[in-house]
């Protein structure tokens, strides 16, 4: 039985290693709570994170029980990738726990929803909440942007077991790097998310946001996790525009910071270094800037029509904004997508864009616009065969990349995965709820995507707390799913790997 478990002894040690970390993150939100603790807005115990963090360091030295790292092969990898994040969710979801934010089940979930940048919330009331609980909120999400293994991988030495685990977190089809060495990409990925942080926050506050609000918005914006410090969302700042006038450039900027989420970060490496025609020089990229301009001119074309709408202008902005908030999976609002500013055809173009996502190597979920346009490929080659006969051999190729048949494997599979997984989801939602079935498949569609936002309405009450446990549970196996591209949640219940 020893010899059975023994490839799980360097996964125990990782994890102790990483849990490690996190203990030391978990004291970062004492500094809201200091600054803010005689503020207007009340502020939690101490011992609401103190607690956590001790936990986390004392369980992290338990089982870390040996200096170095032991090499892992890709099911440890992949093993400890998906026993990472749910370990790491279940020791954030604590502070929220103890501090009485919500009960343990709905705080697991808002730090899955959290670290897999989802967003999908199960609180109300954000307006009047602890600012270090909002700060935590926004924290876990910055961090699961770029993967909380990966920042774990660049504070960290991780032996010989780096690249298995970084391509266990996030699978790319290209495994293109800004420079030699992992350990050197991470760092560089990192600064470049830190310095976009920095730029977003410095613009929103000479937009005229607060401190607080800035940090929180351009963390959870870059991200594409959608956690707001208001329950309006961004709408709060247009609601409140006596003090927000600048709210208009607020929407843009955040627009802005969206779009550097949902690009692929070689590609922001390359036009930082000079190449500006990385923008645009390649399939993935222009497609994503297909799909956004297609989607925004049926959305607002829609709302037009149908209404007449508030003027073009504002029609354009409200739009942009949520075409750019869904498929890069952020989950900002100005207005509520199952709403009645948006007319049938943008909620149906909502749900295709929850599907398809951002870019390969960005902060962004869904299935990835990459994949989609080798579907695609795929499909013009087989019907090229059937005009052509099938002695016709012309492989799928991406910006001159020949794709391999075993990777068209791998996406062909993860993309029944995906419907699969939808359909279960969906199914479930239907049966233990009484919501209709576009608002049942729009839940798991905002799940298994990392979206955030879908058609159960969150106001003027939160339905989604009110959801039944077992579609909560649903969901948090499909924020997972959605974040690690399903293939090392579905590893953690094969009898085969544990064998």
């Amino acid at each position: 039985m020893r010899n059975r478990f023994q490839f799980l002894l360097p996964v125990l040690d990782y994890l102790g290693a990483l849990l490690w970390t996190s203990g030391f993150v978990l004291f970062v939100p004492l500094v809201i709570l200091a600054i803010y603790r005689k503020s207007e807005y009340g502020e939690v115990n101490p011992f609401s994170f103190i607690i956590p963090a001790i936990l986390a360091l004392a369980l992290g030295l338990v089982l870390k029980r040996s200096p170095g790292f032991k090499p892992l092969d890709s099911r440890g990898a992949m093993l400890l990738c998906v026993i990472g994040w749910i370990v790491v969710s279940a020791i954030g979801a604590l502070p929220l726990w103890i501090a009485g934010t919500a009960g343990y089940l709905d705080s697991f979930f808002e730090a899955v929803s959290g670290f897999t940048t989802t967003g999908i919330t199960m609180l109300s009331n954000l307006d009047t909440m602890p600012r270090s609980i909002l700060f935590w909120r926004a924290l876990m999400q910055w961090l699961g942007g770029l993967g909380i293994l990966a920042f774990f991988l660049a504070v960290a030495s991780a032996g010989g077991s780096a690249h298995a685990l970084f391509h266990a977190e996030s699978h790319k089809i290209f495994s293109e790097r800004p420079a030699p060495g992992l350990f050197h990409t991470l760092k560089i990925l990192w600064s470049i998310y830190v310095l976009f942080t920095l730029l977003i926050t410095g613009l929103l506050i000479v937009e005229g946001m607060s401190v607080f609000d800035a940090v929180a918005q351009s963390m959870t914006a870059l991200s594409t996790g959608g956690y707001s410090p208001h329950d309006q969302s961004i709408g709060y700042y247009a609601a409140h525009a006596g003090l927000y006038p600048h709210y208009v450039l607020i929407e843009y900027t955040v627009i802005f910071a969206m779009l550097l989420g949902g690009l692929n970060f070689f590609i922001h490496y390359r036009a930082l270094t000079g190449s500006v025609r990385a923008l645009w020089d390649n399939s993935e990229t222009r497609l994503f800037w297909l799909f956004l301009a297609g989607a925004t001119v049926l959305v607002m074309t829609g709302c037009l029509v149908r209404s007449g709408s508030d003027g073009a202008g504002p029609t354009f902005r409200h739009s942009l904004f949520q075409v750019v908030s869904v498929m890069t999976t952020t989950g900002f609002g100005t207005k509520d997508i199952g709403g009645s500013y948006f007319p049938a055809v943008a909620k149906q173009v909502f749900l295709v864009l929850m599907i398809v996502g951002g870019c390969v190597g960005s902060t962004a979920g869904g299935i990835k616009v990459l994949r989609i346009g080798v579907l695609f490929e795929m499909l013009r080659q087989q019907l090229r065969r059937v005009i052509h006969g099938r002695s016709l051999v012309n492989p799928v190729t991406v910006d001159g990349h020949e794709i391999d048949q075993e990777e068209l494997r791998r996406i062909a599979a993860l993309f029944f995965a995906w419907m699969l997984l939808l359909f279960i989801g969906s199914g479930v939602t239907a049966l233990l709820s009484d919501h209709g079935p576009l608002e049942s498949a729009s839940g798991m569609f905002s799940a298994l995507g990392n979206i955030g936002p879908c058609y159960i309405s969150t106001s003027p009450v939160n339905e989604m707390a009110q959801l039944h446990p077992i579609i909560k549970i649903t969901y948090i196996l499909g924020m997972l799913a959605g974040r690690l591209e399903i293939l090392p949640v579905l590893l953690l219940f094969s009898r085969r790997t544990w064998r």
